[in-house]
């Protein structure tokens, strides 16, 4: 078992608690949040741009100060499902505007090599 497989057990888990005391009756689908954070993991680490010489266990380390914002993409992108695209949704008398996406990426930059 990789370090982001613990990563991601560790998100499922926060998640799963959270998304299961919602005010719905808590039914949610396990393999899209799974496949959510997978997907949100893959981006961060694709934004950090790892160096080819970064060994496994230092970007563990590393993604693991990233929880935060892993974390926050995976919900975000939970919760858009069936508004794909939509920063606005208006129906009946509930209004929902969704933040700018490209925010939950703060604080994430690229590693850079000398």
């Amino acid at each position: 078992m990789s370090y982001t497989d613990n990563l991601a057990d560790e998100l499922f888990f926060d998640l799963q608690v959270e998304l299961s005391n919602d005010e719905e009756g808590g039914s949610f689908s396990e393999s899209l949040l799974k496949q959510k954070i997978k997907s949100a993991i893959r981006e961060v680490r694709d934004k950090r741009r790892y160096p080819l010489g970064y060994t496994d266990g230092m970007i563990a380390q590393d993604l693991d100060r990233y929880y935060s914002q892993i974390r926050n993409l995976a919900l975000y992108d939970y919760n858009s499902i069936g508004f794909e695209g939509e920063s606005q949704h208006s129906e009946d008398s509930i209004q929902r505007t969704m933040v700018d996406r490209n925010t939950l990426f703060a604080g994430i930059i690229p590693l850079a090599t000398v």
